[in-house]
């Protein structure tokens, strides 16, 4: 027989099929089990359409009847794009209702638990609860903390540099190490990134297939492309950028100047002469960012870092040696002792081809 872990795990890998889709919407997964049988399985896939317990209830058909439901996330208690899902449960007949973990938002928290056992149906909480959590980082951050969850990629060589003096930085890393970026972007609510990054290298910031890497993206799934955000205070953004190609783009100024189309220009107030970064960051929590991911120089990487504003960092470090002058990961000029260095909790280490991969978290506020 098997147990209730191994139903809530079984949902939770089904959950991470909406890892790339999903957003704004959490990523859920659902498991119908009757008589010690899987009857129903579902995850949500887009935002808009049916939630994980709907597709899980409709494969289930009436075999959900007396049984139990295995959910990631509470389920649903209010009229949104789809109606609730707590409704459907009881409408369904299910016995009882295993949820993971309860909504993050504290407006709705526990309102969907409540419509269950109202309805009388036996409901247990907290069943793996923290790989629940690492589902979805961003809209827990975001309906915690008000704002987006922030991951910073960097490429950096061995000794510690991003950039030559002059700016050039193609390539760094090798061919594996980009594709895998891609993952990190595809995943990501927005990219954000600052004028000099743009000026320097003109990127595209989208994502993109290589034809020795097309099977990691849903089959069949139109690409969802993350919202491109480009810090440039002073409206130096040239109309010919690649970036603005492609997918929606907005422009985080501190004076009302002309964009080129068709790019989206929001002004905020400045601090120092440089973009309020924590009221840019309610800002985008407003607009349903989760996951913003970072691909900027040291100058916008040291600012965040500096405000306490990175959550994680990703580094790709290549077996490489740029020299003095080459440029660094992080604009810190004000950092002269080693009492106001910041420490890092490293989290995984692994090889992506010729270079290493590095998923570590800022320690801040840290005691000496």
């Amino acid at each position: 027989m098997a147990s209730a872990e191994f139903y809530m795990a079984r949902a939770i890998e089904l959950a991470k099929n909406g890892l790339y889709t999903t957003d704004p919407n959490p990523r859920v997964g659902c498991v119908i089990v009757r008589d010690n049988q899987i009857v129903g399985e579902g995850w949500h896939q887009r935002a808009g359409e049916s939630h994980a317990e709907v597709n899980a209830l409709h494969q289930a058909g009436e075999q959900a009847r007396g049984a139990d439901c295995y959910v990631t996330l509470e389920p649903c208690s209010h009229y949104g794009r789809t109606p609730p899902c707590a409704d459907a449960l009881v409408n369904a007949g299910v016995k009882r209702v295993f949820i993971a973990m309860t909504d993050p938002n504290p407006v709705v928290s526990g309102s969907g638990i409540h419509r269950l056992r109202e309805a009388g149906i036996e409901v247990h909480t907290k069943l793996l609860s923290s790989e629940s959590e690492k589902l979805n980082p961003g809209f827990s951050y975001r309906m915690r903390h008000g704002r987006p969850y922030i991951r910073s990629k960097v490429a950096m060589s061995l000794d510690g540099r991003t950039a030559m003096a002059s700016g050039e930085s193609k390539w760094i890393t090798g061919p594996e190490a980009r594709q895998d970026v891609q993952n990190l972007r595809a995943r990501s609510s927005a990219i954000m990134t600052g004028i000099g990054t743009i000026l320097a290298d003109d990127p595209q910031l989208n994502v993109r297939f290589s034809a020795d890497h097309d099977n990691w993206y849903p089959f069949g799934q139109k690409i969802r492309q993350p919202l491109k955000i480009i810090v440039d205070s002073d409206g130096r953004l040239p109309a010919s950028a690649q970036i603005l190609k492609e997918g929606k783009v907005l422009v985080i100024t501190a004076n009302d100047i002309t964009i080129a189309e068709p790019a989206e220009c929001l002004v905020l107030p400045s601090i120092d002469q440089s973009i309020d970064l924590n009221a840019l960051m309610a800002v985008l929590a407003q607009r349903e960012i989760n996951e913003l991911m970072i691909e900027a120089g040291g100058v916008l990487n040291g600012a965040l870092l500096k405000a306490g504003l990175i959550d994680e960092l990703v580094i790709y470090m290549a077996p490489k040696i740029m020299g003095d002058m080459a440029r660094g990961v992080f604009h810190l000029p004000e950092m002269m002792t080693m009492s106001q260095n910041i420490s890092l909790t490293i989290d995984d280490i692994r090889a992506v081809g010729k270079d290493w991969r590095i998923t570590a978290r800022p320690i801040y506020n840290e005691e000496s």
